[in-house]
């Protein structure tokens, strides 16, 4: 039966070349996020990118590539939102994907259906190759980039990590990683605004969890379009991007402080430092950075408030230090002790206020969720 359903998806590919297919590099797609881009492909692995599609059809096909095993969150005809319409699972090479259920756009009186598609998992999980779009109709232009933009650096907090989990106990599984439950998820969608994130798990500034990892801080891999694949010819230029966020919000820390292990307050200082500097090269000395001391350990907060005020950077606030009291261990985790969606709900209370002021975007009366 698999296998019959796996042809029959194939020939539906196939068949819509008879209609339209067009590459993912195509003007009327809209992609957010960081990718590579080789004879009309996408590659990329950061947690959280996601593709606007706009068509007229009855079917919306797309061919996909992966390097491991990756999940991602589906909305149609609908803004992104804490519950997807739909999750799907996307392994193996040239696979052909069913995005919409023909059911759905056969009883639909909309002709017009835009389609968002976002990575709900981190780099570790895999890297994803999107090769074609397909419809038996007619793609259209995909609404722009939102005029507001946010960039969030960080790490399994900003992932999601395990947020889809029910109990603190459960070990962490990829179907639990949920990048839309995450704080920064939560943050973008209250500013209706378009948001990249750049953040691995167990990363820190200055010290990887138990040290493990030296190479591979996040400071070092914020340079770089694939998070799996730091080469030299693979920086990131922000120059060259469409993408230029109104403020950049880096949620560091807990990583560096783990395992009751304290980095030396130089060196925390020393990297600090020098993953603010790449973010100034990126966007310029007035970009504003609002730098966030995790829940880990007070020590954290006296790091960065020390950091942000001697820096001599212009345009840097900082945020914590959130005590116990913010989330508890119980009803407000989820995988492996990490923050579930309730926490994260917390989490963007918190920084929701800051981001207000610092944007001049204000406060809306809306829920945060």
């Amino acid at each position: 039966m698999k296998k019959f359903a796996f042809i029959a998806l194939a020939l539906l590919f196939a068949s819509n070349l008879f209609a339209e297919r067009v590459a993912p590099t195509d003007s009327r797609i809209v992609f957010v996020g960081r990718a590579l881009m080789n004879n009309g492909s996408l590659r990329f692995d950061w947690p959280s990118s996601y593709f606007r599609i706009k068509f007229s059809g009855k079917d919306l096909t797309m061919k996909v590539s992966d390097t491991k095993r990756n999940f991602y969150n589906v909305w149609i005809d609908a803004p992104m939102s804490a519950t997807p319409h739909r999750v799907i699972e996307v392994t193996g090479n040239d696979t052909i994907i069913e995005l919409v259920d023909p059911l759905y756009l056969k009883q639909s009186k909309i002709k017009e259906h835009e389609v968002v598609i976002q990575k709900r998992t981190e780099a570790g999980c895999g890297t994803t190759t999107v090769h074609a779009f397909a419809t038996n109709g007619k793609f259209l232009q995909a609404s722009p980039l939102k005029v507001r933009q946010l960039e969030f650096i960080g790490d399994s907090y900003t992932c999601g990590y395990g947020a889809d989990a029910t109990s603190r106990r459960e070990p962490f599984r990829d179907e639990t990683e949920n990048a839309s439950h995450s704080y920064a998820s939560i943050v973008s969608r209250y500013f209706d605004a378009d948001y990249v994130t750049i953040a691995h798990s167990g990363r820190g500034v200055s010290r990887n969890y138990a040290s493990k990892f030296p190479w591979e801080l996040v400071t070092d891999l914020y340079r770089f379009t694939l998070d799996r694949d730091s080469t030299i010819e693979h920086h990131w230029d922000a120059s060259v991007s469409n993408f230029k966020p109104a403020m950049t919000i880096i949620y560091l820390g807990a990583n560096d402080f783990s395992t009751s292990m304290l980095p030396s307050y130089n060196t925390f200082y020393k990297e600090y430092i020098r993953l603010i500097s790449y973010v100034k090269s990126n966007y310029g000395e007035d970009h504003p950075i609002l730098c966030v001391a995790t829940k880990s350990h007070e020590y954290l907060f006296r790091y960065i408030r020390d950091m942000v005020k001697s820096c001599g950077y212009t345009n840097i606030d900082y945020l914590g230090y959130f005590p116990s009291q913010h989330h508890n261990t119980d009803e407000d985790l989820g995988a492996a002790w990490h923050p579930n969606y309730k926490a994260h709900q917390k989490i963007a209370y918190s920084l929701i206020p800051y981001i207000a002021t610092i944007t001049g975007w204000g406060l809306q009366e809306m829920p945060v969720k």
